[in-house]
């Protein structure tokens, strides 16, 4: 019936595949390129500012009452709060697969109903965390003639408004560089001889400033708006500004300070390769293509460079399109030499032109049809979509080839010499329900991954749909298109060359068949391998490190440090220029970047703390993981003082994303905090010698030292004086008050009203900071005030409305589980305070929760595949046999990782499950040789054996070439489906003489079973 069919619509068959094949070569260039999936993490920040008060207030006056309101948002499982003086963070984690635009704008109204509860003049911002808060492309700016602020200038009103309009971009950010204003230095001595404060320059400044309407003019049939216009335009307008009218004159402003046009405070650091320099960070839109959005960037960039001064030189520091292009690059190569070599297997197997032709149209044909799908399915080209697809090839090909073996040897075994075209189809429709089944078996272990949740499912979950949707593809036009082209193709002689072994084939076939022969005789020969196997895999499994997700060489990394408590942005930068000096003369480094005060996010941080990107050189090198390495270890030998944290960009990116940064991480709860801190410092030396744990942190971290000036209030009430006005006054003194702006051409200009930097140099020259009292006279602020310096407070971290303290480190040279095991057992050796509660959070945590359920997934993966035997066959020999040589696969999986030096993370952990499917697969095939509907001789299961050697090797082998090239781990980006490729190739290498020797002879045993229990060789149905 089906080979009438396939004879009736052959034309529009055809065509439909020519069509889907044309439409996916359309799609290749509407589908967005990415790094990784577009993924909702399910992570929500709440940033409080209020004013600055110490963290003991702050906790008890913003973050308690915040987070029990924020509690109430629904779907939420984790609130983590960090506390430091006048500003908080509230991290809201949610369930995976939450609606995170729903949530947003829960969070924002849940916080906005709690701000009548606060204190006055509290601030704050919500944002949801997901990768669009890095930016995709890094620019610096630098100059030799130009100062920071004339270079800030152009970033700010030329460069980035350009960049902000290409299609795709959510945000242009500038870092760094300095802002021009006028500065107004007040002389105190002067002002008192005037009678003047300088609130009252201030004042005088502000209103003598602005332009308003004053009413409507009526003449001459036109009506006039009336505008009174006192604005300043220039520095000696602000020079003229009246302050007073006295008795001796005018008393203007250059007649008490002296106007200057100078650069705003600015407590951040910014250079590149050394140099100071302006950074330009550009954000992508949620969905959007980075690659074309860095290619059209670049192409506007290259635009503007006629318009720029000669002088102003713009490089990329940090380019995310090129390891996505190059990582795209290296699986499209892997998919090209693993089809090569799969046509080579072809060539070297078959001896024949005509069908390795056929098998060359039905690759691309396929590849380019399941674009057209992801294009449907809103997915994107990214290293787990396109990885998939990588995978699939080999599968592919063993679709195709398997039909058209079968073709040819039912070819070979007619009698009649007429013409055999007609019979083709006929042929074909023998292999629809085994070629079915295998493809429902390597389909079907992808179903459970659709409710797997956390960073595991949401990456693996678009290489399982890729590889399902392709493998579907396959099984179409395996069936439909192939016997079509065989048809028109292969000829009576083709199918006679096929059937001709050569002489190595013909001797490994006469040894197989022997050992299948006594195999059969004595089915419990087998049970000695199947003991030493197991106990290999076993010794295998018990020596396999395990992590979390491959690491990757990204070609860059970050570089966190952070000084002392306290220290100044000019020490810190003096710092910071030895480590710059170690990292120009390490030869792999091409370019860096640097931030002090600032993160590469364009967050705000301390002045002593801040990060690096340090991007290294493509060709030949050292792996960045010895880089990295070399680095921390020279920075900490040669510059005390500074702690340090290498990662790489994406790593670092995903765990923030996931709030679980660190590979360990420690959670110390406890009711006392000062135990809490002891714990932590005890913890973390213990771990620090382990070794391979790096860049240990004992969680607690100290803000800088602060000037506490403390007011007398009978004091300052004698002198005319109350808190308030004091620190207003004293605002004014020691920061300055941008109190109006002069416009010049399309920016605004502040005007500042400061003190002379010599009056507020020393700490101790706070005390003669002059005040005005009630009465006009001026009070030095040590008459009513204290003044003191102040300890640095530690910061307090709460999870849940708990206090917390977390020791975190990273890994150099080791795997996480073993790592953990030492970790834990040091832990276990101290004697902590009685109440101290010990959990283990990280990317350890995230790894347990994710191997937990890709368990699940494997077990509901196994369950799905023996239901699907179970229909095919209805017969329990059969499926028993079949899933217990899939499962006898894993020691030689276990055994494949542990010489390969690969470790049990997500990638391999996926490609176990898959490893079901494919042997299964191949099963099905291997049992399509025999009747099991009825009785199966051993004679049967020999014939079987023999008729299926040439197909499974070359089978295999097509699969294990295919998936060499990510095996290999060529190329940028391939080591995130090594792991995958090596678990899926050994899994073949095992599986080949498991199906053709093992399997037969658990048949007959289990056969044997069945038939002893209920009386016939089919009871088992």
């Amino acid at each position: 019936m089906i080979a009438t069919w396939i004879e009736t619509h052959r034309r529009s068959l055809l065509m439909a595949v020519a069509i889907f094949a044309l439409a996916g070569a359309l799609c290749v260039r509407f589908l967005p390129v990415g790094l990784f999936p577009l993924v909702d993490f399910p992570r929500i920040v709440v940033s409080v500012d209020a004013g600055d008060r110490p963290v003991d207030r702050m906790v008890v006056e913003v973050v308690r009452p915040l987070e029990q309101a924020l509690r109430s948002v629904p779907n939420v499982q984790t609130l983590r709060s960090t506390s430091s003086r006048g500003s908080a963070e509230v991290s809201l984690s949610f369930a995976w697969g939450t609606d995170m635009v729903t949530s947003l704008l829960q969070s924002e109204s849940v916080v906005s109903r709690a701000m009548a509860d606060l204190p006055a003049g509290t601030s704050f911002t919500v944002r949801r965390m997901d990768p669009t808060v890095f930016p995709v492309l890094g620019l610096s700016i630098t100059s030799s003639k130009r100062s920071l602020a004339e270079l800030h200038d152009i970033v700010t009103y030329q460069i980035a408004p350009t960049l902000s309009s290409l299609d795709g971009v959510a945000q242009v950010e500038v870092l760094g560089g300095r802002q021009s204003e006028y500065q107004v230095l007040l002389d105190p001595a002067l002002l008192q001889s005037h009678g003047l404060t300088p609130a009252d320059v201030a004042q005088a400044l502000s209103a003598g400033n602005v332009v308003t309407a004053v009413g409507r003019l009526e003449d001459r049939y036109r009506l006039y708006l009336a505008l009174a216009d006192t604005r300043l335009k220039t520095e000696d307008d602000i020079r003229h500004t009246v302050l007073k009218t006295a008795a001796s004159g005018l008393v203007e402003l250059k007649d008490v300070g002296v106007v200057r046009l100078g650069e705003a405070p600015e407590w951040t650091r910014v250079n590149a390769d050394g140099k100071d320099a302006v950074l330009l960070n550009v954000r992508q839109q949620r969905g959007a293509s980075t690659v074309r959005l860095v290619a059209d960037a670049r192409q506007r960039l290259t635009e503007l460079k006629s318009s720029l001064p000669a002088d102003v030189k713009v490089t990329s520091y940090y380019d995310q399109s090129g390891l996505i292009v190059g990582s795209a690059g290296s699986v499209r190569d892997a998919i090209l030499i693993g089809a090569a070599l799969a046509g080579l297997v072809l060539l070297a197997f078959l001896r024949n032109l005509r069908i390795t032709l056929i098998i060359s149209v039905v690759l691309p044909s396929v590849l380019l049809s399941t674009c057209v799908l992801l294009y449907v399915f809103g997915q994107s080209f990214n290293i787990m979509t396109l990885g998939g697809m990588a995978a699939a090839v080999g599968l592919v090909v063993d679709d195709a080839v398997v039909m058209l073996e079968h073709i040819a040897r039912r070819l070979s075994e007619r009698t009649s010499e007429d013409n055999p075209r007609p019979l083709i189809l006929g042929y074909a429709a023998e292999m629809l329900r085994p070629l079915a089944g295998s493809s429902a078996a390597t389909v079907v272990v992808f179903l459970p991954l659709a409710y797997l949740g956390g960073v595991a499912g949401s990456f693996f979950r678009p290489l399982a749909l890729t590889m399902a949707i392709t493998l579907t593809i396959s099984f179409l036009i395996s069936l439909l298109a192939v016997p079509l082209l065989a048809r028109s193709f292969v000829r009576a002689a083709d199918a006679a060359t096929l059937e001709t072994s050569g002489p190595f084939l013909d001797r490994v076939r006469g040894r197989i068949t022997a050992i299948s022969t006594r195999t059969m005789a004595a089915p419990r020969l087998v049970l000695l391998p199947i003991l030493l196997l197991a106990l290999a895999g076993g010794l295998a499994y018990f020596h396999l490190g395990s992590g979390f997700m491959p690491r990757m060489d990204e070609g860059g990394f970050i570089f966190d440090y952070r000084a002392a408590p306290g220290t100044s942005l000019s020490e810190t930068d003096r710092l910071l220029r030895q480590v710059e000096g170690i990292v120009r003369s390490m030869p792999e480094v091409e370019s860096y970047s640097r931030r002090t005060g600032l993160q590469l996010g364009g967050g705000l941080t301390e002045a002593n703390e801040g990060d690096m990107f340090i991007k290294l050189k493509d060709g030949n090198r050292r792996p960045i993981e010895e880089v990295m390495s070399d680095v921390r270890q020279r920075v900490e030998s040669t510059v005390p003082g500074l702690e340090i944290e290498t990662a790489q960009l994406m790593e670092d990116l995903i765990g923030d994303l996931i709030s679980n940064p660190q590979p360990i991480e420690l959670k110390i709860y406890g009711a006392d905090r000062a135990e809490l801190a002891k714990a932590g410092v005890s913890i973390a030396a213990a771990i620090g010698k382990i070794p391979g744990v790096v860049e240990v942190f004992d969680g607690t971290r100290i803000a800088g030292d602060a000037v506490d000036i403390r007011f007398d209030r009978v004091r300052a009430a004698l002198e005319g004086l109350d808190p308030e006005n004091a620190s207003a006054q004293l605002n004014l003194l020691l920061g300055g008050s941008v109190t109006s702006e002069i416009q010049s051409g399309e920016k605004m200009v502040g005007i500042r009203v400061w003190t002379p930097e010599s009056l507020r140099e020393r700490i101790e020259q706070l005390g003669a900071l002059p005040l005005r009292g009630a009465s006009g006279q001026m009070v030095p602020l040590a008459r009513i005030a204290d003044i003191s310096v102040a300890v640095g407070q530690p910061q307090q971290d709460r999870e849940n409305l708990r206090d917390i303290v977390a020791v975190t480190a990273r890994l150099e040279g080791r795997d996480l589980g073993s790592a953990i095991k030492d970790v834990q057992a040091t832990v276990a050796k101290l004697h902590l305070a009685p109440g101290i509660r010990i959990e283990y959070g990280g990317i350890y945590a995230e790894q347990q929760r994710s191997f937990n359920e890709l368990v699940l997934v494997f077990l509901a993966a196994l369950l799905l595949v023996a239901t699907l035997l179970m229909y095919l066959y209805e017969r329990v020999s059969v499926v028993v046999a079949i899933l217990a040589t899939s499962l006898l696969t894993f020691p030689g999986v276990f055994v494949g990782l542990w010489l390969t030096g690969t470790e049990l993370d997500l990638s391999s952990m996926m490609g176990l499950t898959m490893v079901i499917g494919i042997v299964t697969e191949v099963a099905i095939f291997f049992f399509a040789e025999v009747d099991t509907r009825g009785a199966i001789t051993a004679k049967d299961l020999v014939h079987a054996t023999e008729a299926r050697l040439r197909p499974i090797l070359m089978t295999s082998a097509i699969a294990i070439l295919a998936l060499m090239p990510l095996a290999l781990g060529i190329g940028t980006g391939s080591e995130m489906q090594r792991p995958l490729a090596i678990t899926i190739i050994s899994g073949l290498i095992a599986a080949i003489p498991l199906v053709l020797l093992v399997m037969p002879a658990i048949f007959v045993v289990v056969d044997r079973m069945v038939v002893a229990r209920g009386g016939s060789a089919l009871a088992a149905k």
